[in-house]
């Protein structure tokens, strides 16, 4: 492997890894006038979905009961301030993973996740250097993913990869902008918010779910490209479990989440400075 190629292929991989990571936090999210599904791209191509997000035209706002009492899950949740995730993704031919931890949203996206390749184009890119899962920590300004002994061996012997958001909202010609906002504000009730908006929300009806006692809601929300969003909320006004459906250029993408321990303790330190490859310096050596 000649020295360009060994860069490039560092590069991709760390691309794969940001789409990884933001599609573990933050979802399949909305989409914009065009159709396609909002975030930032890299040089592979690849196209990270953004933050749960209204649309930009948007039907009258929701009203009585259905409203009232989704408003209510909503302030629940985000008083709530942190919580235990287990989420499944599938984006398409691209993407497959599994992702758990806890992650909190009292003041910025904070916690930890460890995150699983299950299949797609994209976890064959990170399989190249022998990285099958990693580690995920999130905080206000960024977040850094933990890649494996090979990696290293081509970044100077350094595991982490650091992504600062206002860097992503560079990518791709200014199509990750808004990126760090839609990290920063990554919460449960962002779910809540899109069926606000939803035209067509409705209340399912009592479900268990892993258990528990819920109540079912579905909506469509969408500009040009349609999604549609469940939610199964428990007797405390508290998400239990969120799927979103919704389309990218690589086929049907869906998430599933449930979510439990509500208000548990969370933290996520910095990984050692000497031993953290800067997203944007990688992009660089490449001349991206």
């Amino acid at each position: 492997m000649t020295g360009t190629t060994a860069r490039r292929t560092v590069v991709s991989i760390a691309v794969s890894a940001a789409l990884a990571c933001s599609t573990a936090c933050t979802g399949p999210g909305g989409s914009d006038d065009s159709g396609a599904t909002t975030g930032p791209s890299g040089p592979t191509g690849s196209t990270a979905p953004s933050a749960s997000a209204a649309p930009s035209s948007s039907p009258p706002a929701l009203t009585g009961a259905s409203a009232d009492a989704l408003r209510a899950v909503e302030r629940a949740t985000g008083r709530a301030g942190s919580a235990r995730v287990e989420s499944t993704t599938v984006m398409g031919r691209e993407l497959s993973l599994e992702a758990a931890g806890a992650l909190g949203w009292d003041d910025g996206l904070t916690g930890t996740l460890t995150i699983t390749y299950t299949g797609g184009t994209t976890a064959e890119t990170m399989r190249r250097l022998g990285t099958t899962a990693m580690k995920a920590r999130y905080l206000p300004d960024a977040y850094y993913a933990r890649m494996g002994d090979e990696f290293a061996e081509r970044v100077g012997g350094r595991h982490w990869i650091k992504y600062v958001y206002e860097d992503l909202e560079d990518l791709g010609g200014g199509a990750g902008a808004g990126f760090a906002d839609q990290m920063r504000n990554t919460t449960p009730n962002q779910a809540v918010k899109l069926l606000l908006s939803a035209g067509d929300v409705r209340r399912v009806g009592a479900e268990t779910t892993r258990g528990r006692r819920t109540t079912h809601w579905s909506g469509t929300v969408g500009g040009a490209t349609e999604q549609t969003v469940d939610i199964w909320v428990d007797e405390r006004n508290l998400l239990v479990k969120k799927v979103e459906r919704g389309r990218t250029k690589t086929g049907e993408l869906t998430q599933t989440a449930y979510y439990s321990d509500y208000g548990v303790p969370v933290s996520a330190a910095r990984p050692p400075a000497e031993d953290t490859a800067d997203f944007k310096e990688l992009l660089a050596s490449q001349g991206s």
